[in-house]
């Protein structure tokens, strides 16, 4: 079975990429319907923080995907984080969400 060009470019990426207590990893998935977006602490295998938004994909939901994450990071006390961007192009929906989480405040 052939491998599309997302999960080569995921699995590129994943293999350089992962969270640290101090920065955890901070990851996006789009399905056909809905945005999820979770911060994971590679070393402890366990998500801190996860937000979804179902219903809407375009850039306004991932702006507003990234707000609300921000938010819940900056409640978590995450200030710093490691961007994964699971295989997607750093465009439209995922550019939009990685810049309203960088605008409320969180490093990357």
């Amino acid at each position: 079975m052939p491998v599309d060009s997302r999960e080569r470019r995921k699995k590129r990426i994943r293999r350089k990429v992962s969270g640290t207590p101090e920065r955890p990893r901070m990851t996006i998935y789009r399905s056909l319907r809905s945005l999820y977006a979770q911060v994971v602490d590679d070393s402890a295998g366990k998500t801190l923080a996860a937000a979804e938004l179902r219903g809407k994909k375009n850039q306004v939901a991932g702006k507003e995907l990234g707000d609300t994450f921000g938010k819940k990071l900056a409640d978590a006390k995450i200030a710093a984080v490691v961007f994964d961007r699971n295989g997607y192009r750093y465009h439209g929906v995922v550019k939009a969400f990685a810049e309203a989480v960088r605008a409320s405040g969180v490093k990357f």
